[in-house]
């Protein structure tokens, strides 16, 4: 075959450290116009962001030649430095996220999802969301390092 050709999307998930809820409405819409542009600018295509106070999801379209570990540092140190030079001296990302492939039949539904989840919070917090997510997936976890 002569070309390659590759559908590879992400949702990935991540919240501030000690899931403090420190993305306010104030900012909350230039931080995620900033982190798309971190996005694109590692040559990603954000399709959807959205989250609340302590926690931010994102679906990403990537290639094959991206490294998501890679990619995650760099979303969250540009994005953090950038909080940081815009007042927000205390703010900072948790050490992990959450990556969980997507297929094209149902990115409509997991951007729909991104994109209402202060509805979705509503009585739900975002560990009982993040441990849902990662049953849904088949990802093994231990509870002892999870948070």
């Amino acid at each position: 075959m002569p070309s390659t050709h590759t559908s590879l999307h992400y949702h990935l998930v991540f919240s501030t450290k000690d899931r403090l809820p420190l993305i306010t409405a104030d900012w909350r819409e230039d931080l995620y116009g900033y982190m798309g542009g971190i996005v694109k600018n590692q040559g990603g295509v954000l399709l959807a962001i959205g989250g609340i106070e302590d926690h931010v999801h994102l679906l990403v379209g990537l290639t094959a030649s991206h490294r998501l570990d890679y990619f995650m540092r760099e979303l969250k140190a540009s994005s953090s430095g950038w909080a940081h030079r815009g007042g927000k001296t205390n703010f900072a990302w948790q050490n992990g996220y959450g990556a969980f492939a997507v297929s094209a039949t149902s990115l409509d539904k997991v951007k729909n999802y991104i994109r209402h989840q202060m509805e979705h919070h509503h009585g739900k917090n975002f560990q009982t969301e993040y441990v849902k997510l990662l049953e849904l997936s088949n990802v093994e976890y231990d509870e002892e390092y999870l948070w």
